[in-house]
């Protein structure tokens, strides 16, 4: 299939705001997708390369390159090209990198172009995510979209699933099942402005600490334990204490869902960013153990010895945890069967959790099933709410339903000689109106426009929530703001009253 098509259904996605005209367009195009690149198309219209993120910049791909007359390239060119240029290694790496890229840029028409600098950076935004991608296989598959993603919530790859039912039909889905060793696709949470909230809207529930950890799945088969992250990635080889700790449970056969956390020496939980680098380190895990050990506490089952546990009540759930895991090593918790006598008990919960250095709190149903690859109404996760009054830098263009307005806010802080230091950026919490607003505004603030990026004059203040801080050497101030979004702008404030460089590393520290 040409890479044109998919370019072009890409585009027609983006200008529709029509939730079913969006899935009609994807189902066209994933029928007409030939057996053997149907799972690539999918992946492609969903916004994702199946090798991950190619360590692409926007500085390389900003670059000129004539486009090809006509359309040429295929969607199995563009995935051989991103596998080679995935793998290149050792000297000369930087140069062959740029050859690869060029190569593919250069056979690509100007749509095409568009399309590939928004896939390679990660960047597109046409609204056709899973959700609606799945709708759009269900459709041309001729099934269920319930049935579907049920399929996909067990094999964790819609792209998979999809080429399957796409080939074979409705039965392709009853040979889907979860299988230990198998990464399934990780329940998510909603969010609840206080635990009191939470209680009024799930009833009898559990009260959990939510530890600020790396999320792992660990799946056992006799002396052959698999971890994997959130986002389905295999690691395995970084994290062999949580290895070996899961070969010392007394079953055989499982699959449980972990949080992972270091402790400094006295007792609190380390930084996020500090445990993310022992974990992303590939050079030496011996000394990463040693520096920095690891500690794993589990929260939930989804599968033990042949009983798969998904559909079960948390209850029931914790009972089959409980007989797999020591307490010592399985997250806190504060089980609510009265949330009105005792909403003086989780309130208490969760003020002792924060004093121990973690985050929140999780509330979950007690008669809730396991939504995997879903962010249930069920799990609603509370966190004290952090911000700040940053300066605007600059602003992106918008992508889909934002195509036209300036969406993408550039955050900086002021620094002490007098200039703003960029701690990161965000364009969630926007909505309909501030955007509108902004575009206007950041208009009128603006000195210089790439096409992409609007750089502007420092005078727009925004108040930001954020989750944290993290260490990050792209930014001046060394660390960046981990899941921003914007509250509200603050015209009322002059820049001069933004908050400073010292603020934000004094509130993260």
């Amino acid at each position: 299939m040409l890479l044109a098509e998919v370019a072009c259904v890409s585009r027609e996605v983006a200008e529709t705001s029509a939730r079913s005209r969006k899935s009609a367009l994807l189902a066209e195009l994933f029928a007409a997708a030939p057996a053997d690149e149907a799972a690539l198309v999918i992946s492609y219209l969903a916004g994702r390369l199946p090798q991950g993120r190619p360590g692409i910049g926007w500085r390389a791909l900003a670059r000129e390159s004539e486009p090809a007359a006509e359309p040429t390239l295929t969607v199995a060119a563009v995935d051989a090209a991103v596998t080679e240029f995935a793998a290149v290694a050792g000297a000369g790496a930087q140069a062959e990198r740029r050859r690869i890229l060029d190569g593919l840029l250069g056979a690509a028409t100007e749509a095409e172009q568009r399309f590939l600098r928004s896939l390679l950076s990660g960047e597109v935004r046409q609204g056709a995510l899973d959700a609606v991608a799945l709708e759009g296989v269900a459709a041309a598959a001729g099934v269920p979209a319930a049935e579907l993603r049920r399929a996909v919530m067990l094999d964790g790859s819609l792209p998979r699933v999809a080429a399957a039912v796409l080939a074979d039909g409705a039965g392709a889905l009853r040979d889907v099942t979860l299988r230990v060793g198998q990464p399934v696709q990780p329940m998510l949470a909603n969010t609840a402005k206080s635990v009191a909230e939470a209680l009024a809207a799930l009833g009898p529930c559990a009260v959990e600490e939510k530890l600020d950890g790396i999320r792992v799945q660990v799946h056992r088969e006799g002396d052959d334990v698999r971890l994997y992250t959130r986002s389905l990635d295999e690691i395995t080889d970084r994290l062999p204490e949580v290895a070996e700790l899961a070969r010392s449970l007394p079953g055989e056969r499982f699959i449980l869902d972990a949080e992972v956390i270091g402790h400094s020496p006295d007792g609190r939980p380390v930084p996020f960013q500090e445990l993310a680098s022992r974990v992303g380190s590939r050079v030496d895990v011996a000394a990463a153990r040693q520096t920095l050990p690891v500690v794993p506490y589990f929260f939930d089952v989804l599968a033990e010895g042949d009983r798969v546990l998904l559909d079960l009540p948390v209850r029931e759930r914790y009972a089959a945890l409980a007989a797999l895991v020591p307490e010592t090593h399985r997250v806190r918790r504060l089980i609510v069967e009265d949330p009105q006598g005792q909403a003086g008990e989780a309130e208490e919960f969760w003020t002792q959790t924060l004093r121990r250095g973690h985050e929140g709190v999780m509330v979950k149903g007690l008669d809730s099933a396991y939504a995997a690859g879903r962010r249930g109404k069920h799990w609603l996760k509370v966190k004290p709410v952090r911000t700040l009054d940053l300066v605007v830098l600059a602003v992106e263009w918008g992508h889909g339903r934002r195509t036209g307005l300036l969406s993408n806010l550039h955050l900086g802080a002021r620094a002490a000689d007098g200039s703003y230091a960029m701690l990161g950026k965000t364009f969630k919490g926007l909505t309909d109106e501030m955007l509108r607003w902004q575009t206007a505004r950041l208009g009128e603030l603006a000195t210089s426009d790439d096409g992409f990026t609007v750089r502007v004059r420092p005078e727009l203040v925004v108040e930001i929530a954020y989750d944290g801080l993290q260490r990050s050497p792209r930014y001046p101030a060394g660390v960046a703001l981990r899941f921003a979004r914007v509250l509200r702008h603050r015209p009322d404030k002059s820049a001069d009253q933004a908050d400073t460089v010292e603020t934000v590393l004094a509130d993260g520290a």
